[in-house]
């Protein structure tokens, strides 16, 4: 049973990395960069992706474990999700914030301005896998009432919509002229923070229990930072298109179906 166990946790921590590295394997398919349109749907997809797992994996957890505070069940939640948002915030004050433009730009500031794009990416990608490690902990520490489906249904949501990170960070790179196997492969390893952060979070589990529901909603704040500040005006910058909007909604109802089935 335990070795059962440990292959489902093992899958569910790598899961968001192999979503990642099939979006990176877009430079072998694609000959030059995302057209506008199809950045647009990429990303409008991932933020509906973010959102919805955000509350149906993250927040409402936090809120069921909350019930024996009675009308303070609301602490948590709320406090955690306000303290994830400070942490982003204050990790793109600390660090070189950027949107993800597509500026025409000279060959210099171009590699310079896709480093920047893959720091950010990486940089963001640790609550991403401080979220599937949070949901497992709970899962192994049968804390929370998170299922083994509903923690695969959050690593499965964050693993699709990790497809589009992939390809927005190597897309960019093969445009500026480097390999595609360099370009695929700092696609990858822009995505390898999510298994690490995720197996660090599990390994303190025993620690993490009886805050849990502080990191569920801390790691929904966190995801939510993300989606407006970076995914939501992405999708919608430049000429006016619903692409965007359509893919949110899909991405949306997509990971909404997957948790509630699953969970």
């Amino acid at each position: 049973m335990g070795e059962i166990m440990n292959a489902e946790v093992l899958l569910g921590i790598m899961l968001p990395l192999i979503g990642t590295s099939q979006g990176a394997a877009l430079v072998f398919l694609l000959r030059e960069n995302i057209s506008e349109n199809l950045r647009k749907i990429l990303t409008g997809f991932a933020a509906g992706v973010m959102v919805a797992a955000s509350f149906w994996s993250l927040l409402q957890p936090a809120l069921d474990s909350s019930q024996h505070l009675g009308a303070l069940a609301f602490v948590p939640a709320a406090v955690g999700f306000l303290i994830g948002v400070g942490f982003l915030l204050l990790l793109d004050i600390a660090t070189p914030h950027m949107h993800m433009d597509h500026q025409d730009e000279g060959p210099k500031s171009g590699l310079k301005r896709t480093t920047k794009l893959i720091l950010a990416v990486t940089l963001h990608n640790i609550p991403e896998g401080m979220a599937v490690g949070v949901v497992y902990a709970g899962f192994l520490a049968n804390n929370a009432g998170i299922t083994s489906a509903g923690a695969l249904a959050l690593s499965l949501g964050i693993a699709i919509q990790n497809f589009p990170e992939g390809a927005i960070v190597s897309m960019p790179l093969r445009a500026e002229g480097m390999s595609k196997g360099k370009t695929f492969l700092y696609g990858v390893l822009s995505g390898v923070v999510e298994p690490i952060t995720a197996v660090i979070t599990i390994a303190a589990a025993g620690a993490l229990v009886p805050v849990m529901p502080y990191l569920l909603a801390f790691a929904a704040g966190a995801m939510m930072y993300v989606v407006v500040e970076e995914l939501i005006p992405e999708m919608s910058e430049g000429r006016h298109s619903n692409w965007g909007t359509i893919a949110f909604s899909l991405g949306f109802v997509l990971m909404m179906i997957l948790d509630v089935t699953l969970g």
